[in-house]
């Protein structure tokens, strides 16, 4: 499975390596190992895996389960830790590349017999949502949000997916 396939898996069957929406903290650990940090606070649970950042808050028992998760594809860029990218994931599907333009990932979610629709538009960013699975993907479309003049080349592109989030 290509590093897009993956991207259109999580946007159409909202699960990472089978740990999804409502899965506890020791199955999301299951799913992608034990390097994470975890950051409590006010009640709820965030879990970074670099590539993968999960929110648990507690469930009708007590218990901590997963409300909504991301993919944040923009942390590949920079390549800010080699670690980014947990384990069991480049197993399961290579090398994950840092930018994935938009409309090769809208056609692989199309493929899988998804739509996806504008969902919401700011200056620098468009959010789509796709259809059945509310995901929702982020993509730039200006780089140079804060107009400094100038932006990295070899940084982000109009086009590229941001991150892909499951709520």
């Amino acid at each position: 499975m290509s590093d897009v396939d993956f991207y259109a898996h999580v946007a159409t069957r909202c699960d990472v390596l089978g740990a999804g929406i409502g899965a506890h903290p020791d199955s999301w650990e299951a799913a992608l190992g034990a390097q994470f940090v975890d950051v409590p606070g006010d009640g709820l649970l965030r879990r970074d895996y670099g590539l993968v950042e999960i929110n648990f808050s507690p469930d009708q028992r007590g218990q901590m389960s997963c409300f909504g998760f991301g993919i944040k594809i923009q942390r590949l860029l920079y390549g800010e830790s080699p670690s980014a990218v947990p384990s069991p994931l480049s197993r399961a599907h290579g090398d994950l590349t840092p930018r994935v333009q938009f409309e090769e990932l809208r056609a692989a979610v199309l493929a899988l017999g998804h739509t996806v629709q504008l969902d919401d538009m700011t200056r620098d960013m468009h959010r789509y949502r796709v259809s059945e699975s509310d995901a929702h993907i982020h993509v730039i479309v200006d780089p140079d949000p804060y107009g400094s003049g100038d932006p990295d080349p070899a940084g982000h592109q109009v086009g590229d997916v941001w991150s892909i989030e499951v709520w």
